[in-house]
């Protein structure tokens, strides 16, 4: 073990009430647009960012219909819609800076857009591709990840770097409910809170693990309990309450990026869609659960907040849904423009010099594209 890292486990430990979240998740607008009235005790974000908020979130959801449209006409080989979590990638993205890094699930190409990073290159993975599409390094985005949860591992280790180098960089790890689950977010947890790692866990809580509810996959109050366990504080918030989940994420950005470790923050949220496109979500959610959820869409939910604050115009509402149009247009019109993707290539970057084996499936797989056998 390092100096650094003893002399981080040597410092003041928090009192586990410091560590625990609300009792009921973090909220400041109601489903209706209106006010809560249980106070949050988090600052709430500018008007200025909250609209900013509602341009991204019109066009993550614009861009997520598109994508969705694109794989039902062949042109995507899968997509999974993250329709209904826009709350949730939108803040994870706003709370954080230039110098910051997130690292997303296959789910959050809506967040990844919202960092910046080209539509098109954000699809180049389930394209079927065999890379991200998109520079990591210059984008400050790590590769969409597939397998559950091995992302955190990779998310700590980054921001450990960035402790250790002395920079001012803070990460997001995003995570779905059934990757808490996985050995790799355990892991993930007790060496960020060991090594004080400047990182902040957002579970997207969308309810299912594929089609496995959470009521079958955990026995915790919630998942937010688990960070305190390992000596992480930790949070629930309403994740389909925008402005509730940027202050509880602005803060909890604050905690790491102040030296104060790592912190976790539970969104409890909905996917309106299916886990995929190969998804028949009706054989395992009931109607009346799928109408409740959407009554609680994040979207015209903080519309109608911020047009009672006089925040939001029609005309501000008009751009952004052009601004949404627009991007859905050239998504259209680009996205075949490179070809489809070549499989071979998936062989060229393994080994300088490939195994036997991986020269035969190179010639079967070249034999079953040309038609003929191996």
């Amino acid at each position: 073990m390092s100096i650094t890292a003893n002399a981080y486990l040597g410092g003041p430990r928090p009192a586990p009430d410091e560590l625990l979240p609300s009792a009921v998740p973090v909220r400041f607008v109601t489903e209706a647009g209106t006010a809560s009235d249980v106070p949050s005790g988090y600052a709430a974000p500018s008007d200025d960012r909250l609209g900013e908020a509602y341009r991204r979130m019109v066009v993550a959801r614009r861009f997520d219909q598109q994508a969705s449209a694109l794989t039902r006409q062949g042109r995507l080989a899968v997509y999974p819609s993250s329709r209904g979590q826009e709350a949730c990638q939108v803040a994870g993205v706003l709370a954080l800076r230039q110098q910051d890094w997130l690292f997303p699930t296959y789910r959050d190409t809506a967040a990844v857009v919202a960092r910046g990073v080209d539509p098109v290159d954000v699809l180049t993975l389930v394209r079927g591709d065999w890379h991200c599409g998109y520079d990591p390094m210059a984008t400050r985005v790590a590769p969409l990840c597939t397998p559950l949860a091995t992302q955190l591992l990779h998310a700590v280790g980054m921001a450990d770097a960035l402790r250790r180098k002395g920079e001012d960089g803070v990460v997001m790890a995003l995570v779905g409910d059934g990757g808490t689950s996985e050995g790799d977010f355990h892991e993930a947890l007790n060496f960020a809170a060991v090594f004080g790692a400047p990182v902040v866990f957002l579970i997207q809580n969308n309810q299912y693990a594929i089609s496995v509810p959470l009521s079958e996959q955990t026995a915790a109050p919630a998942l937010a309990y688990k960070g305190v366990g390992y000596g992480v504080r930790s949070e629930q918030v309403d994740g389909n309450d925008l402005v509730a989940v940027l202050a509880v994420l602005d803060e909890a950005v604050e905690h790491a990026r102040s030296g104060r470790g790592p912190f976790l923050v539970e969104a409890h949220t909905y996917r309106l869609d299916g886990h995929t496109n190969a998804d028949d979500p009706s054989r395992y959610r009931a109607e009346e659960e799928v109408r409740r959820w959407a009554a609680a869409d994040p979207l015209p939910r903080l519309e109608a907040w911020l047009r009672a604050r006089e925040a939001l115009t029609d005309r501000d509402i008009g751009a952004a849904r052009a601004e949404a149009e627009a991007l859905a247009a050239d998504l259209r019109a680009r996205i075949e423009l490179d070809g489809p993707p070549n499989v071979l290539e998936m062989f060229d970057h393994v080994y300088a010099d490939p195994t036997p084996q991986l020269k035969e499936q190179r010639r079967s797989l070249e034999a079953e594209a040309e038609g003929t056998e191996a």
